[in-house]
């Protein structure tokens, strides 16, 4: 049948079915927080999960929480899709957090910490060091540790400090022994050392902030130390470019928005158990943003009482301590078979057939990575086109790219400033590669290149033939270990023409939304996946069998919403694997009966997206960089392509299957937004991760 746009008739979508994205975030969040209560886990991976938990929780404080408080500043009025407005949302956060965090400092203390001490992994009391030990501790402090310091005093004279974003930090009450006056004075927890410190004993540890205040009187000598508190600050870290503003370099422009970022209101305020009010309401007066209305800046709600350890994110450096049995056992990639033993045929395998890798469990090395590197060393590679929106370190891919640069091949990256929290980091490599010759493009002012997409232009007996990669994840090898995303290699000529003009587009001037096989952002993305479902909606109400699945990070797009439920209620049987944040209300009567909600979180980061349409027995799957949400549609630029080898298609049926089956990992969302984990009770215990580690769902045979 003709694909076409869907009926405007779509279904209303009144507030009751909309799910509040910022509370589902933070039901995806309580889930991670449960894999640190889960007993079947080892020791130090739950340890990990307790502080996965918290550095989530940084980052939505710093973008999503600082955004609804902008918002009250800027005195919107306009609700949420789920009728919320910006205050009441900040009400539920705030309510539903500190029940997380209550569950948070319980685990961690009546039952994590105490099962790791009997496990030898401990944070020791000081008061229980020997003398021999206080030894080493004095040396340490005062070989590396106080030379670092800087004690900062509050006076007429010295006003209060600046206070950097997620920096722990100790308020220290001061007396003069001459004048009797008390004084306030910060000691910022120097990152630069270690937080955890060994003083002799394996395994086991004293935080930084105890030994620094343990010695207080070296940093203020002939006074009197009456108390000290840890405390942190958290600050609006989202970056704003004005869209009513062409910056004339966007590279200065990112630099310059990094640096104004260490400046933001505070938008969350840390505090270590038994802080007393008057410590609370000094730090509450002078972090307070006085520029802002009185409902936008900070107040005592904005105060987080953490128990007798802050700064929780660090634990996952214990988590790292090298403990077998209290880690999950070490994963070895491996390579698919049609990759193993090319020597350097890469490109013949490609050509006869398209290759599918699943990571982490596929080898990153042996594939993207080999990938890139025969590309650049290969005389008949004329040109390499690569979208580069997060990457990791010195890596072979940056490598390979600037020794294809200085060989004489065209090269080609466009490199996203605007990756939130990697901004500084891109502009180190855009900076690198540009010194080797390599083409950089910095992406564009209203949109953020998300894709995940490499171009190889190869010169062949035959003519030019185009080799292509397109991904669910970044070229990055340190997620590719930690992170699940699907790869698709692919010598398809229609392709290999899409990406061509996908990357004309980036870096040059076209407003080109219709492309041959790919479905692109910010073109016609939205309307063709509507579309899909349009189609499958059709085929269910005219009677004949009508199903989708869709794997993805997150759901909130309220279009998609309305249409899930208008394809449910003609019959479409729909799977949504969603591991994040998702608005819709599976199971509803007569709204949403035949849609299941499963969001799966375990020991890697579920990040691939893929879909699934029956298709009236002319199944099709697709593959890309896209979730559903406003944003990735209109902000973003993202690729998704057909997978048509007929050959993967059993590989990626088998995949879904076992996501659907999982008993282990699986959690069920209800229609009151809550979600249930699966257990196995009397069956077998299926768990997604764990079977893909031992299947090789890359390997296909050598297409026709």
């Amino acid at each position: 049948m003709t694909l076409s746009a869907p009926p405007t008739r779509s279904l209303a979508l009144t507030p009751q079915l909309y799910i509040n994205r910022e509370l589902s975030w933070l039901e995806f969040n309580s889930r991670v927080l449960h894999e640190a209560f889960d007993a079947r886990n080892p020791l130090l991976e739950r340890l990990k999960f307790a502080a996965i938990f918290s550095t989530n929780l940084d980052e939505f404080y710093m973008v999503r929480v600082a955004g609804l408080r902008r918002q009250l500043a800027a005195n919107v009025t306009v609700t949420a899709p789920d009728g919320l407005s910006p205050q009441e949302q900040l009400d539920a956060i705030s309510t539903r957090v500190r029940e997380l965090l209550a569950q948070q400092q319980r685990l961690l203390h009546e039952r994590l910490l105490p099962e790791l001490a009997e496990r030898g992994v401990r944070l020791v009391p000081l008061e229980e060091l020997t003398a021999s030990e206080w030894v080493r501790l004095d040396e340490y402090f005062e070989k590396q540790v106080y030379p670092v310091l800087t004690p900062l005093a509050v006076d007429p004279g010295h006003p209060f400090p600046y206070i950097s974003n997620l920096s722990l930090s100790l308020a220290v009450e001061i007396r003069d022994p001459m004048t009797l006056e008390d004084h306030f004075a910060r000691v910022k927890v120097p990152r630069s050392l270690p937080r955890w410190v060994k003083f002799g004993r394996a395994n086991q540890f004293v935080p930084l902030e105890q030994l620094i205040g343990i010695n207080l009187r070296a940093l203020f000598p002939g006074m009197e130390i009456l108390n000290w508190y840890a405390f942190r600050i958290t600050r609006n870290s989202d970056i704003e470019l004005l869209q009513s503003e062409e910056p004339d370099d966007l590279l200065e422009t990112i630099e310059e928005q990094v640096f104004l970022r260490r400046f933001g209101e505070v938008v969350r305020l840390e505090v270590q158990t038994g802080t007393p009010q008057s410590m609370r309401t000094l730090l509450i007066e002078e972090l307070r943003d006085d520029r802002l209305p009185p409902n936008a800046t900070l107040t005592e709600a904005d105060v987080h009482e953490m128990g007798p350890l802050l700064e929780l994110g660090d634990l996952r450096e214990l988590a790292q301590l090298e403990i077998p049995e209290l880690r999950d056992p070490p994963l070895v990639p491996t390579t698919p078979p049609r990759l193993r033993g090319v020597n350097g045929g890469i490109f013949d395998v490609i050509r006869q057939g398209d290759v599918l890798v699943h990571h982490p469990f596929d080898s990153f090395q042996t594939t993207v990575e080999e990938f890139i590197e025969r590309a650049a060393t290969d005389d008949n590679v004329l040109a390499i086109k690569l979208t580069l929106y997060r990457t990791s370190g010195d890596t072979p891919i940056v490598r390979a790219l600037t020794e294809a640069a200085e060989s004489g091949k065209q090269v080609v990256v466009l490199v996203e400033l605007k990756a939130r929290f990697d901004e500084a980091n891109n502009i180190t490599w855009a900076r690198q590669l540009e010194s080797a010759g390599v083409h950089v493009v910095y992406g564009m002012m209203d949109l953020k290149t998300h894709t995940k997409t490499c171009l190889v232009v190869r010169r062949e007996a035959d003519g030019i033939r185009r080799y292509v990669h397109v991904g669910t994840g970044n070229y990055n090898s340190k997620t590719a270990r930690q992170y699940t995303d699907l790869g698709l290699f692919t010598s398809n000529p229609e392709i290999g023409a899409d990406l061509s003009d996908l990357f004309n587009f980036l870096t040059g001037f076209s407003r080109q939304r219709h492309y041959r096989k790919l479905i692109i952002a910010p073109g016609d993305m939205r309307e063709r996946f509507l579309a899909l479902i349009e189609r499958e909606r059709v085929h269910a109400r005219e009677g004949r069998a009508a199903r989708l699945i869709v794997k993805m990070n997150a759901l909130a797009d309220p279009a998609m919403v309305a249409a899930l439920y208008a394809a449910s209620q003609a019959g479409v049987e729909i799977d949504l694997i969603v591991r994040g944040i998702c608005c819709l209300r599976p199971g509803i009567a007569g709204v949403s009966d035949t849609i299941r909600v499963t969001s799966i979180v375990g020991r890697f980061l579920e990040h691939s997206r893929l879909w699934y349409f029956l298709n009236d027995g002319s199944e099709e799957y697709y593959l890309g960089s896209a979730d559903w949400m406003p944003r990735n549609f209109e902000r973003r630029v993202e690729a998704v392509t057909p997978v048509e080898d007929k050959l993967l298609h059993e590989r990626l049926r088998m995949l879904l299957e076992t996501y659907l089956r999982d008993n282990r990992n699986a959690w069920v969302l209800g229609p009151d937004g809550c979600y249930t984990q699966l257990r196995a009770d009397d069956e077998p215990e299926i768990a997604t991760q764990l079977i893909a580690v031992t299947s090789t769902w890359g390997s296909s045979p050598v297409g026709p």
